[in-house]
């Protein structure tokens, strides 16, 4: 399926790695010219050149730290200079610490709102008006699968990214029909971050192998497997789309049917 967007600009935050550099990736590949993001500069020029070997669209590069409103205004306007204007917005940051709830500090509940939530309200603040300036703008916003189904020691993930969810659904409907807006919440999927929960309850002496863990988050998936990160970009690639033009407003599982709740 030809989903349109080639020549069209994609920004999509936290990029350098992981899912984020999962969906740029998908958006290249589809002819997108596409903004990739992330703090550690080395990683970051890495990522780049990754995606330039299978990108038909243009990729560059835009260190930002996402809790810093300057560098993501900076972020947000070295896309538009670069294309020429701002079709596509993927917001997504960085999971915050594992741990439960009697380990966590007020600074880590304020610092997990900083990245998760306001990262998301400041990336559409400055983006919005040249995604209204479009033939028509679209936004997915990547959180987790922790927003549908709770999941131990992740405190500040089960919680604060809902956030990111009522914010989804209120700007779907005040920003219609000039900018859609959506969400994704994924599940397990084999990137670094998977690496770090697996390690971490071994640490934390939940499991005593590296195995162990890891089988604890497949074991209750339908499809048997971690997820792809490519998969998960088709998806936010498809979202972006016309293809998708009447989706609006969703919060979309990719899970591999992990979730057991019926909505």
């Amino acid at each position: 399926m030809d989903l349109g967007i080639e020549g069209n600009a994609a920004l999509v935050s936290a990029s350098s790695s992981g899912l984020g550099k999962a969906a740029a990736t998908a958006l290249a590949r589809e002819g997108a010219n596409v903004v990739v993001n992330g703090r550690d500069e080395e990683r970051l020029d890495a990522a780049v050149e990754d995606i330039r070997e299978v990108a038909e669209g243009e990729v560059v590069g835009q260190p930002a730290d996402l809790t810093d409103p300057d560098d993501i205004e900076r972020l947000v306007q070295r896309t538009v200079d670069e294309f020429g204007g701002l079709d596509h917005l993927v917001t997504n940051a960085g999971g915050p610490p594992s741990k439960p709830f009697s380990e966590t500090t007020d600074e880590e509940w304020y610092q997990a709102y900083d990245l998760l939530v306001m990262s998301v309200v400041r990336l559409v603040r400055e983006s919005v008006d040249h995604l209204e300036a479009g033939d028509g703008g679209s936004i997915v916003s990547s959180t987790s699968h922790s927003v549908k189904e709770a999941i131990d020691d992740l405190v500040l993930s089960n919680s604060v990214r809902m956030g990111v969810i009522g914010l989804e659904k209120t700007l779907s409907r005040e920003l219609a029909p000039d900018v859609r807006v959506n969400a994704v919440m994924p599940g397990a999927h084999e990137t670094d971050r998977m690496v770090y929960l697996i390690e971490n309850a071994v640490e934390q002496g939940r499991f005593e192998t590296y195995a162990e863990s890891e089988e604890a988050w497949t074991d209750d998936i339908p499809m048997g497997d971690l997820g792809s990160p490519a998969e998960f970009g088709n998806v936010v690639a498809f979202l972006l789309s016309d293809r998708a033009s009447f989706i609006n407003g969703e919060s979309v599982m990719i899970d591999g049917g992990d979730a057991r709740s019926n909505l």
